[in-house]
């Protein structure tokens, strides 16, 4: 089955977890689990590096590994919870990233998503899209720290992409402390005819 056949499928999930809103909810009047430490905006301690594909016109050369320093703001929130098929139990963290070159300020990397609890089941989910027209849902156990992983079945694309730049399979390790975040994340692509480990890292700081 295409990845693109998926998209219809994503979208409803997502539009599931938006009933019933939490209402006028905060971090303290539901059970976030290893979520609430999150509740708030975070920033870059020092410096994040991105490891991508290079571009056709880059200095580095088409597809070869472009190292890009960088910083980003990062702000949680508690969003929806929701009850999947009857029996699961959800509850929702909206988060927006937003990356940022340090040699100029220019945002490269707009990211818009969910994190999502399942206390029963001892579970979190990272639900996101980016405007590469890429969605991805990753899985793992929860825990101050975590492995978030999805295989080509939970990677939605366009039809570009699938044919251009698709990415086969997502896996993030996130370190929750009560003003720490670290993680480091792989990304497998197949860009310019080759397999490419496109990798991001940084340590954040709560800033309120």
């Amino acid at each position: 089955m295409k990845k693109t056949t998926r998209v219809l499928t994503l979208i409803a999930t997502s539009l599931s977890l938006a009933l019933p809103m939490v209402q006028s909810a905060s971090a303290a009047e539901v059970d976030l689990g290893p979520l609430a430490p999150l509740i708030g905006t975070w920033k870059t301690q020092d410096t994040g590096v991105d490891v991508a594909p290079g571009k056709a016109d880059s200095t580095v050369g088409k597809g070869a590994p472009a190292v890009e320093p960088f910083y980003e703001v990062r702000t949680f929130e508690v969003a929806a919870d929701a009850t999947n098929a009857s029996d699961q139990n959800l509850i929702a963290v909206y988060y927006k990233q937003e990356v940022f070159r340090k040699k100029d300020d220019v945002k490269f990397h707009d990211q818009r998503g969910y994190l999502i609890y399942d206390k029963d089941k001892q579970m979190v989910y990272n639900s996101f899209c980016i405007p590469r027209a890429t969605c991805v849902v990753a899985e793992g156990q929860a825990g101050d720290k975590m492995t978030l992983t999805a295989p080509q079945s939970g990677i939605a694309e366009s039809s570009y992409m699938n044919d251009n730049a698709t990415t086969q399979a997502f896996s993030m390790t996130m370190n929750i402390g009560a003003d720490t975040l670290t993680y480091s994340q792989n990304t497998k692509l197949s860009i310019y005819g080759k397999d490419f480990p496109h990798t991001d890292s940084a340590i954040l700081k709560k800033v309120m």
